[in-house]
């Protein structure tokens, strides 16, 4: 398949929005990306001209972004891009997306915690670790079906890593 995959770097523009589809689970948001140049004269950085772009994560990763992701934050989105047109209001308008592969927290402004998710399989016998319930979340809410691995440990933004509740 000859996809057109891209990276951009970022921040995230709205709030993660995040459902269920018939196609499975979606997290989705708008991502702002400004080009950034050295102007000579004035010795200094200069903004561009800001795109967006609607971003889409599947599954794992748009579970793990939803939990993890907050407007403001600056992002590396890495995924396929998606150019389509749309007429509203008797225009015709052309919209970006990008189908999300991966997407991290930018390192180059700043730190995060990471933490690996562990999920069980409905069936699997596995079960969730003791204590770790829907009311252990406090801070944030997670996607449905998803709490903080660490009974101990409340629901905040360094908190990453997840468990799916038996």
């Amino acid at each position: 398949m000859n996809d057109t995959t891209v990276t951009l770097v970022g921040n995230v523009a709205t709030a993660v929005e995040y459902r269920d589809t018939v196609a499975g689970s979606v997290a989705r948001f708008r991502f702002a990306v400004t080009a950034r140049r050295w102007d000579r004269e004035r010795a200094a950085w200069t903004d561009g001209a800001t795109s967006f772009y609607t971003v889409s994560a599947w599954r794992a990763l748009g579970a793990n972004l939803a939990a993890s992701v907050s407007v403001g934050e600056p992002l590396v989105v890495h995924g396929r891009l998606k150019v389509r047109e749309d007429e509203r209001d008797g225009q015709r308008k052309t919209f970006v997306d990008i189908d999300a592969v991966a997407v991290g927290h930018d390192l180059t402004r700043g730190t995060s915690a990471f933490r690996r998710t562990v999920r069980t399989e409905p069936g699997s016998g596995a079960q969730a670790p003791p204590g770790v319930g829907e009311g252990d979340l406090t801070d944030r809410e997670a996607p449905p079906g998803l709490v903080p691995a660490d009974g101990k440990d409340p629901w905040t933004a360094a908190t990453h890593r997840l468990v799916t509740a038996p």
